[in-house]
């Protein structure tokens, strides 16, 4: 089927504001020139790819499926452009995927680095969690991420690369002082408040998984998107927050970690790319920071 690239091109635009004046004003063409082309693809394709109404632009499922496969090849073909253009101006561009917990306590130095030796290479960092930064390397929005192992939504698709390890803690202000300098067990410990992050991350689906392979039931008291967060509420007493150890600095001195009974398995930081998908000279370059763990 030979259908022009720009139909999909508006497409896309359509699909990913859910709206036709948002579209126009990004292919910098009329309202009408969009609805005729989304007209022209849904005739050649002989499907109704958006449902239509005065209030909103929602997708079809044939519409949803469309995109999830024209989203990646808008992407590559982005980056194909701000490669060359990277190639032409002496920069260059990386697009970073990763937790805001990762970021400030692991990245900042690399990234400090990268801009003093490469001050003319624009750096775009998109901060969501390790599970939703596999989404990002899959559609290609971003040329690696970093991320928490393990995490179950990584495939073979991708090349994996450990760079750090780092084990999980749990910690508390004074208010918990009873339990200071004693082996505390998994059951022990449900007796007190658990301050965690939210089910949509990999280290909540780790502590689960710890507590489940000890038939026990884990009911936090509270749970948060934010690793700072967790510290912030630990410090005045809240509850025990689980975090990794790398968030513990100076700034957390108010806090002592609770020694478990059982050890808890060390997990590690990766960095994951796609090595079949062509990379910018830049996030090569920033690649090669990352020693690979032995």
């Amino acid at each position: 089927m030979d259908i022009n690239y720009e139909l999909y091109k508006v497409f896309y635009y359509v699909a990913s504001t859910l709206s036709f004046s948002e579209a126009s004003k990004k292919l910098f063409i009329s309202q009408s020139a969009v609805s005729q082309s989304v007209k022209a693809l849904e005739k050649k394709l002989d499907q109704s790819l958006f449902i239509r109404s005065t209030k909103r632009v929602q997708l079809t499922p044939e519409g949803e499926i469309l995109l999830r496969h024209v989203e990646p090849a808008m992407n590559l073909i982005k980056r194909g452009e701000a490669q060359i253009m990277d190639a032409a101006s002496g920069g260059g561009q990386i697009r970073i995927g990763a937790s805001d917990t990762i970021c400030r306590y692991f990245l900042v130095p690399y990234l400090e680095r990268f801009h003093k030796e490469f001050p003319n290479a624009h750096i775009k960092v998109t901060n969501q969690t390790s599970i939703r930064c596999v989404d990002l390397l899959e559609n290609g929005q971003v040329d690696f991420i970093v991320t928490n192992s393990p995490n179950a939504y990584l495939n073979n698709m991708f090349t994996i690369k450990k760079i750090k390890r780092f084990r999980d803690v749990f910690v508390a202000n004074d208010a918990f002082a009873s339990l200071k300098d004693k082996k505390i067990t998994f059951s022990k410990l449900l007796e007190h408040p658990i301050l965690m992050l939210d089910k949509k991350s990999t280290t909540s689906e780790f502590l689960h998984n710890l507590f489940q392979q000890r038939q026990l039931d884990l009911v936090p008291e509270v749970e948060l998107s934010s690793n700072d967060l967790l510290l912030d509420l630990a410090k005045i007493g809240l509850g025990i927050a689980f975090v990794p150890d790398y968030c513990l600095d100076e700034n957390t001195s108010s806090l002592f970690t609770v020694q478990m009974a059982e050890p808890l398995p060390m997990r590690e930081l990766v960095v994951a790319y796609n090595e079949h998908v062509p990379v910018s000279k830049a996030a090569s370059q920033f690649l090669d920071y990352f020693e690979a763990l032995t």
